[in-house]
């Protein structure tokens, strides 16, 4: 894979590198049942305060250094207040307004943001076959989350499908849903600058209570009645979305995304709606239409072009090489020859005379 980082020097890398999509997936159907009986910014603080202390008090445990230095905390709390507080408010507020699966395709866009994002500021190449994969990607989350009848209408096959569901499209909470996407793409980008002035397992816990503060805050001001009407299956749920769908999800991608390529790490987000869509067929007995199923073959596809970009490209790079190679061998060889200098060799008066 394209993602050349420490992760290789960890036991199980491949799993833990699907870990956080594979708990965000999940976490998203754990929650499915709670969002009518809570309020979406108490819900949104509750997945990120509590997971940053249980971060932070693991890496505590594990020796992790803490922030120090005003650019470091500078860095967190621009990272908490992007990727704490607007993506998981958006996130949450736009759930309200908007279907699942609309959702779904518009926040996990976010890797398009991430590669323009990347190519810009860290210049990282994506290439044909990474312009292609993010293609299907896009192609692969819209066939598994938009409603069938709109995806038949647009090859105007799906007579009944009247204009004006079209015209309605953005009128409710997909605004709402593609800001949360760009915002979760500008804090993948931003923990490059933060892990220069500190650890990024504590800063990942440290932007989880500064993103999740104001979330609670507001949420005390403008909603009621937040926790009253759950009960205790809604708890467990909320549990499971908190330690595993935040703590270890976020900690874990965080982690990666400090070092090697955002494109392809970001890349792998198209995984989620596969994993939510997956499991609530398995255990919320959904059923998949034959356009999500090649929306999911669509999706892994794109993943595989993406991460192996440079392999697919890789005959025409090794020509190139050798052919660099071969041309500085040969001005080598020019060089060597126009160094050889004639050696004068003097002979001293007196050495001639003897020798005659």
């Amino acid at each position: 894979m394209q993602l050349k980082l420490s992760a290789s020097k960890l036991p199980f890398a491949p799993l833990l590198l699907i870990a956080p999509f594979f708990l965000w997936g999940t976490a998203m159907v754990a929650m499915k049942g709670v969002i009518p009986h809570t309020t979406p910014l108490f819900m949104a603080g509750l997945r990120l305060l509590p997971a940053g202390v249980l971060i932070l008090i693991v890496a505590a445990l594990m020796g992790r250094p803490q922030p120090t230095g005003w650019k470091a905390w500078l860095w967190i709390g621009l990272f908490g207040v992007v990727d704490g507080t607007l993506f998981q408010g958006f996130l949450a507020e736009g759930l309200l307004r908007t279907s699942a699966g609309l959702g779904s395709v518009m926040i996990d866009s976010q890797p398009l943001a991430v590669a323009l994002l990347s190519l810009w500021l860290f210049q990282e190449r994506i290439g044909l076959w990474g312009c292609l994969g993010l293609s299907l990607g896009v192609m692969g989350i819209s066939l598994i989350g938009l409603p069938d009848e709109w995806i038949f209408s647009i090859f105007g096959t799906a007579s009944e499908v009247t204009i004006g569901n079209w015209q309605n499209l953005f009128a409710s909470g997909e605004w709402l849903m593609l800001l949360a996407a760009l915002s979760m793409a500008v804090g993948t980008v931003l923990i490059r600058y933060v892990t220069k002035y500190t650890d990024p397992v504590t800063a990942t816990g440290w932007h989880m209570i500064l993103g999740g503060l104001p979330l609670w805050s507001v949420s005390s001001v403008v909603e009621s009645q937040q926790w009253q009407s759950l009960v205790t299956s809604d708890w467990l749920a909320l549990g499971y979305a908190t330690v595993f769908g935040s703590a270890i999800a976020y900690a874990l991608f965080f982690y990666f995304a400090s070092s090697g390529s955002l494109t392809s790490l970001s890349s792998l987000t198209f995984l989620t709606p596969v994993f939510a869509l997956l499991f609530g067929h398995l255990l919320l007995s959904e059923v998949l239409s034959t356009l999500q199923w090649v929306g999911v073959f669509l999706t892994l596809v794109s993943i595989y072009l993406i991460n192996q970009r440079d392999n697919l490209a890789g005959q025409n790079k090794h020509l190139a090489v050798g052919e660099t190679a071969n041309k500085q061998q040969t001005q080598l060889a020019e060089a060597s020859t126009k160094q050889l200098n004639p050696v004068t060799v003097s002979v001293r008066k007196s050495e001639s005379e003897t020798l005659s």
